[in-house]
């Protein structure tokens, strides 16, 4: 197929490979933008482990917890100006408030509930500040949690650029459990995991980086024989880096996440886990429309 300067494009925002590459990639793959990044990581060339879009989506993302709740939305606008609008905040607040109140289940349901001391429904909430602030606004996702016997903490960093949940279950009243919630949840936002644990991990997500690393073990020239042994090693690597459970705890690396939680629940005399956690990052896996690709076009016809 033909390989089109926005696919070489989009490829090099993925992977951050040099364009030839990117383009060799892509023709090597036939134009399939999965096996094309995995192309470039076994070659050595990439360094994404992560597929999401560059963040380029204005808006905010908005979290709070009480007690065992917790709520979680990302509302979406066109310009970092309005985002930053008392009236787009306010409408982010109170979509928040109806979020916390209701089982949510998606979007849709979302927007069918009532809307706080208006009289109409999110959906018709949302078409009003639209109409008012005259700027294309929209209500993404949201995610509600309910810890049922534990306790739920949240944390918003950088004015509603990320917003985290974690769930802590837990019969302890302590306030030392809800101190380890708040720590962990800005952790979250700082390190990112994809999973909870090794076993959250989907086995064709395992099999796929071990197949990378067995790739480039070969072709850096390492006996066969030694090479299995590398990739455990590599793996348990791989786990610590996307697992929360594993990760090195950013406010003290010496210590692992999971350990975190044992040390505490030990103090304590009470049983804790860390039961789940959720990640929004304003704008993750959307990108702005990029009109001009004259210079990409040039570069690859010469």
């Amino acid at each position: 197929m033909s390989i089109t300067a926005a696919m070489v494009s989009e490829l090099r925002k993925k992977t951050g490979a040099g364009m030839m590459d990117c383009k060799k990639a892509l023709s090597e793959t036939e134009g399939n933008m999965d096996e094309a990044v995995d192309f470039l990581r076994k070659k050595g060339l990439s360094a994404a482990a992560k597929k999401s879009g560059r963040v380029a989506a204005e808006g905010a993302v908005a979290a709070t917890a009480e007690g065992t709740v917790g709520a979680l939305v990302e509302v979406n606008a066109e310009t970092d100006f309005v985002a930053k609008n008392d009236a787009f905040q306010s409408f982010v607040a109170g979509v928040l408030d109806v979020v916390l109140a209701n089982q949510v289940v998606d979007v849709d349901g979302l927007k069918n509930l009532a809307y706080p001391n208006t009289g109409r429904t999110v959906a018709e909430e949302l078409t009003h500040q639209i109409a008012t602030i005259g700027e294309n606004m929209s209500i993404r996702r949201s995610l509600r949690v309910d810890a049922g016997q534990g306790l739920v903490s949240s944390y918003v960093h950088g004015a509603g650029k990320i917003g985290v949940l974690v769930e802590l279950q837990t019969e302890s009243t302590d306030q030392r459990v809800a101190e380890l919630g708040k720590q962990i949840a800005m952790h979250v936002a700082a390190a990112a995991p994809q999973y909870l644990d090794r076993d959250s991990v989907p086995g064709a997500v395992v099999e796929k980086e071990k197949e990378i690393m067995r790739v480039k073990a070969l072709d850096s020239g390492k006996p066969e024989k030694i090479i299995e042994k590398i990739i455990i090693g590599q793996i348990n690597k791989y786990f610590g880096e996307v697992c929360l459970l594993e990760q090195a705890f950013v406010i003290d690396p010496d210590q692992k996440v999971g350990k975190l939680v044992e040390a505490l629940a030990k103090d304590l005399g009470a049983a804790i886990k860390l039961n789940s956690f959720a990640r929004y990052q304003l704008g993750e896996g959307i990108e702005k429309k990029e009109d001009d690709f004259a210079a990409e076009v040039a570069a690859l016809s010469k």
